[in-house]
């Protein structure tokens, strides 16, 4: 475990900025952990309540040099959720959810900071939950939906770790329950 350890610093390490004709060169990928709050929205609200990301992985990929001040990014992300309140959780008091996410965006920097990035992001969400979820009134629903999700967060590099909060919608044109998230996490940046 100790030499796991050590392997992942002396990587991170490795990552640091390197300057090069077009500028320092950031780290172009990222994983570590996220969590945060998220809420049904409307109706949905109703039937899925509110809870919280009790655990969630990501990993990212966004290549850029500090000269620049656009850029793209990619972001996968697996969230473990529990929803209290809900009218969807009939045998559990909790609705336990298994959300991932895979999305596409830019980030730009509009700051003279070359550490801050504001992201701009949309995609697809997988929602598994322990029981079906109702899109209407009818009580009817499934336990899977395949969704769009869009967020708008800020990137922030410290050291070797990226650190990032994002504001997460989940829905986009679909009859699936729609979602809003506060989300909070930390990763190792590096090559």
């Amino acid at each position: 475990m100790r030499a796991l350890v050590v392997a992942v610093l002396l990587a991170s390490t490795a990552a640091q900025a390197e300057p090069n004709a077009s500028g320092a060169e950031l780290p172009k990928g990222a994983i570590g952990v996220t969590t945060g709050f998220v809420a049904g929205t409307g109706a949905d609200n109703k039937r899925i309540g509110d809870g919280f990301y009790e655990f969630g992985a990501q990993a990212s990929w966004q290549p850029m040099t500090t000269e620049m001040r656009w850029g793209l990014t990619i972001r996968w992300a697996a969230m473990f959720g529990l929803m209290y309140g809900g009218s969807a959780s009939h045998i559990d008091t909790t609705l336990r959810t298994v959300e991932m996410d895979l999305m596409a965006g830019v980030r730009t920097r509009p700051w003279s900071s070359v550490s801050r990035y504001l992201t701009f992001r949309i995609g697809a969400n997988l929602l598994r939950s322990n029981e079906p979820i109702p899109t209407d009134d009818s009580m009817t629903g499934s336990r899977s939906y395949v969704r769009g999700v869009a967020s708008i967060g800020i990137d922030w590099y410290v050291s070797i770790f990226m650190l990032n909060i994002d504001l997460r919608y989940a829905r986009l044109g679909s009859d699936a329950p729609v979602e809003g998230a506060l989300m909070v996490g930390g990763a190792f940046a590096g090559p």
